[in-house]
């Protein structure tokens, strides 16, 4: 079973981030710039939520507000779900479909050391399987 450290690993560490303080305006350019659905919230270095553009949709345009004049702490997730190095790709599955998120921040220790979306994990679980089908053809075919 793939681990979440072993996707990091092949994926990359890499995490794109706003400030809390940050403007929306200024949130959705750095999205559009890193062609990215969602952002890590950080205030200080620490992880204190997430915005995505359903944020965006939900809590900017619907509702009027201005997005150079709204920051991201007032309309980011701060109940922000988290996964770790050590969990598999399986049990994150099991994650983002109970808790109905689509990104999760991964911690060790209390850092965030990556990020993991819902696509990284299909992505690993297809390339899963299609090994074992492709184990499972060559021993029929031996």
């Amino acid at each position: 079973m793939t681990t979440v450290s072993q996707l990091l690993d092949a994926k990359g560490h890499e995490v794109t981030s706003v400030e809390a303080d940050d403007t929306v305006l200024t949130a959705l350019q750095v999205m559009e710039r890193d062609d990215i659905g969602a952002l890590v919230v950080l205030d200080k270095g620490r992880l204190v939520g997430m915005f995505s553009e359903r944020h965006y949709a939900r809590k900017v345009f619907i509702k009027g507000k201005s997005s150079p004049n709204t920051h991201v702490r007032e309309v980011m997730d701060e109940n922000v779900v988290v996964t770790r190095p050590d969990h598999t790709v399986e049990e994150c599955m099991a994650i983002v479909t109970e808790k109905r998120v689509r990104h999760l921040p991964v911690v060790d220790d209390g850092e965030l050391v990556g990020l993991i979306s819902i696509g990284d994990l299909v992505k690993s679980i297809i390339s899963d399987q299609q090994f074992v089908i492709e184990q499972l053809e060559h021993y029929i075919r031996a």
